[in-house]
């Protein structure tokens, strides 16, 4: 064995096991967005779908790879991730398919698939772990493809649903390198840490009170928190989490749950960059320290700060 299947085992099998199921979970968020297209969608042009979301998967792991595996072992690190994803494949289409499959074919299938993401995605120039507009692009270049495959060209809420399912895929790929492979929990997942510009005012801290997901129900009559989300400040960290009532999250099939997932990621994300950007501004500060922001006068007693 070789020093990337020892020391990164954890991580590769992780990330092989999110980049299968998040293309299978793909393919069916677009079926039930646009279901009069889905009907009469062949089974090849589905698993072409299923190939062009496991391509840009491939390119956002090679982006964020650069980033947290040393450069000495980040080639022979994309070589097994091939690897491993087609083990996975292999593995779920042998017992569907019994005789009739042929592994060697699947093996040049995902290998022409990942020659074919590099051709494709490695133009695109830019930081995974921030915003711009090349990265914009890109994205929206695959939802408009991902609608042309569907057999629906120029259909906005396929290529949204496409954009948006490879993008939030990005915070769980990059929890999964940088935290050793510890795979991110379901239930509540800081899914963002973004680092604050040094500010005039380092003793502050987050005034409001941290909210984490609690098993206890908060009513107000008959109402009832289903999702909670908040965001808090540690030095010059800033975390998002979101969180599900317990009764509602097992109500959630295992398919549902997986989308609800992908979908607060992505606003957590959107969010904890918000806040990165105005928590420690002088309309957020305490009265008491707003005159050391710039001589700001105090608000009226009848406002409250901002809230996310």
């Amino acid at each position: 064995m070789t020093t990337v299947d020892t020391d990164y085992y954890d991580r590769l099998h992780h990330l092989a096991d999110l980049m299968v199921a998040v293309a299978g979970e793909s393919v069916t968020v677009l079926k039930q967005t646009a279901p009069e297209q889905a009907l009469v969608l062949k089974r090849q042009n589905e698993w072409n779908l299923y190939l062009e979301f496991l391509k840009i998967m491939f390119n956002l792991a090679d982006r964020l790879v650069a980033l947290h595996i040393p450069l000495k072992d980040q080639m022979d690190f994309m070589n097994r991730l091939e690897d491993t994803v087609t083990a996975r494949l292999n593995a779920a289409l042998a017992s569907a398919f019994g005789s009739h499959f042929d592994p060697m074919e699947l093996t040049l299938t995902i290998g022409t698939a990942v020659a074919d993401s590099r051709r494709t995605y490695e133009p695109y120039t830019f930081l995974i772990t921030e915003d711009s507009k090349t990265k914009s692009a890109m994205f929206h270049d695959f939802g408009k493809k991902i609608a042309t495959l569907f057999g629906a060209p120029g259909h906005s809420r396929l290529s949204s649903a496409a954009e948006l399912c490879a993008s939030a895929v990005v915070p769980a790929m990059e929890a999964i390198l940088r935290d050793h492979g510890s795979p991110p929990s379901a239930q509540q997942t800081p899914v963002e840490a973004t680092t604050v510009p040094p500010q005039h005012h380092p003793d502050q801290t987050d005034q409001s009170p941290r909210r984490t997901q609690t098993s206890q129900q908060h009513t107000t009559g008959g109402t009832i928190k289903l999702i909670s989300m908040a965001a808090s400040m540690a030095g010059d960290m800033i975390e998002t989490r979101w969180g599900l009532h317990p009764r509602f999250r097992e109500d959630l099939t295992p398919d549902e749950l997986r989308q609800l997932t992908s979908l607060l990621n992505r606003v957590a994300k959107i969010v904890g960059q918000r806040y990165a950007s105005m928590a420690c501004s002088a309309r957020w500060a305490p009265p008491s320290e707003q005159a050391m922001l710039g001589g700001i006068a105090s608000p009226p007693a009848s406002a409250s700060p901002p809230t996310t």
